[in-house]
């Protein structure tokens, strides 16, 4: 999705911030085209600490002074509330979904349900040829195999250097960060799929979508639009045409198309405390659009997939019986996605948070509300009393971690945001009242327990303030 986890479909449970949304695809799949939509090279941010200066656009104006209808905290003093805590946040809150996009062009998509049945008819067919062999045919067939078993090793050699070759023929280099990556379709494959996603999104919201005149799409409008002429220098940035939807929807959720569709769910504008969390999330959704995580998604889900088609034919044809052989097809399927599908999708993840920070910080964003937001999330769900569950299940990296791993980026997207002639950040670190507010509560929740301590209810759990 692109997906937060955004483009794959795990079906995944944890909570997630970051293009497209599951049900798309579902409802693709339930109109016959059997599809999974799982979404040139510039090095502009590669030496960021060594050449700053040359990332910034010539608009380097206050985002404050820019959208001055937005209703921004005070930083004189610790706000009394953080709206993410009354927001009933389900598991499958993101703003992105699992899969970015398409995992395969829309033939793929359409082969790929006969592929596999394929393979099971095949792997079933040996089995069944096996079984039904004299014992003294078997020997020979044995005797055989052993013979030209150097014949044999060679040909599954040579098979697997044909995959290892196509594989390192079709790396490219990712834009702005310059990582490798299997990149087997191009962004143009996608475009009919985006058109084809974009259609149901309106078809499904169409009596939800706000006005231009609405204050809330202004808002949305301008902090796009200052996001992009500040990032106007990145060929990517500039090449879409970035368009506003902002749906009433009391869901937390934003994702970018890879056509440069933005939606905007009201729920997430109720969700952010000011304007520079609202600003890192969109520059997070952007960048997975300009890194084309999309085609990358894809490309990797298809590749996998084609490998897999040896596995199911040959437990189709090792398995003694159809009941095994699902349960062996079942098991290697949950493999896939435990140990390359999801483990990928949170560095695609993670990725997209330090590029959309880096866009933050060039549009004068306050980056260090970044990880506060991802530590309100936390708080939010502790409250709410969700369970919280293991990072490897999901497709997003844990609120935790998350925040952790922002708040290492943020001294590099500080030198970023000076290099661009920002004005100085004034107040204290919104970490720090965070941090305190979080203190106070929790002083107040031991102050409130104190006199009760003796008459508590051992059913009721007590509430773990994270990050105190």
């Amino acid at each position: 999705r692109n997906r937060c986890q955004w483009l794959d479909f795990s079906g995944n449970a944890r909570n997630c911030f970051l293009t497209g949304n599951p049900e798309f695809y579902r409802n693709i799949i339930g109109k016959g085209l059997r599809c999974l939509l799982d979404v040139p090279h510039t090095e502009v941010y590669r030496n960021a600490h060594h050449s700053l200066g040359r990332f910034c656009s010539q608009s380097s104006q206050p985002l404050s002074e820019k959208i001055p209808s937005l209703q921004t905290s005070s930083v004189g003093q610790p706000p009394c509330h953080f709206p993410a805590w009354n927001i009933q946040i389900n598991r499958s809150f993101h703003t992105s979904p699992s899969l970015q996009a398409a995992p395969v062009p829309l033939f793929w998509i359409i082969v790929k349900p006969a592929q596999k049945l394929f393979a099971i008819i095949l792997g079933r067919s040996i089995r069944n040829w096996w079984k039904a062999l004299p014992p003294n045919k078997r020997e020979l067939f044995k005797e055989s195999a052993r013979k030209n078993k150097w014949k044999i090793l060679l040909g599954v050699s040579s098979l697997g250097v044909v995959f290892v070759m196509f594989y390192f023929t079709h790396l490219e280099e990712t834009p702005i960060t310059g990582r490798a990556r299997l990149l087997v379709f191009g962004k143009e494959h996608f475009r009919e799929l985006s058109q084809m996603e974009y259609d149901m999104w309106m078809e499904q919201f169409k009596n939800q979508m706000l006005p231009e005149t609405d204050a809330r799409y202004q808002v949305v409008e301008r902090v796009v639009g200052h996001l992009s002429e500040s990032n106007k220098d990145v060929p990517q940035v500039s090449a879409l045409k970035w368009v506003i939807h902002v749906v009433d929807e009391p869901g937390v959720n934003a994702f970018v198309l890879p056509n440069g569709q933005v939606f905007v769910f009201t729920g997430l504008l109720d969700a952010v405390s000011d304007i520079h969390q609202l600003s890192f999330i969109l520059g997070h959704e952007i960048a997975h659009a300009v890194l084309e995580h999309a085609a990358e998604k894809a490309s990797l889900v298809h590749f996998l997939d084609f490998l897999s088609l040896i596995f199911l034919t040959m437990i189709w044809a090792i398995c003694p019986r159809d009941s095994l052989a699902v349960v062996g097809q079942w098991i290697q399927s949950k493999l896939q996605e435990f140990m390359f599908d999801r483990p990928y999708s949170r560095t695609l993840e993670a990725e997209a948070d330090k590029v959309g920070l880096q866009f933050a910080a060039k549009a004068c964003v306050d980056v260090r509300a970044s990880s506060v937001f991802w530590q309100q999330m936390e708080l939010a769900e502790t409250i709410q009393g969700q369970p919280k569950l293991p990072e490897w299940l999901s497709t997003h990296p844990s609120h935790e971690n998350r925040a952790e791993h922002l708040d290492r980026l943020i001294p590099e997207a500080l030198k970023i945001r000076e290099s661009c002639n920002c004005p100085s950040l004034s107040g204290p670190d919104p970490r720090l009242i965070f941090r305190l507010n979080m203190q106070h509560l929790l002083e107040s929740s031991k102050g409130r327990e104190a006199p009760n301590s003796t008459k508590q209810d051992p059913s009721k759990p007590k509430l773990d303030f994270p990050h105190t």
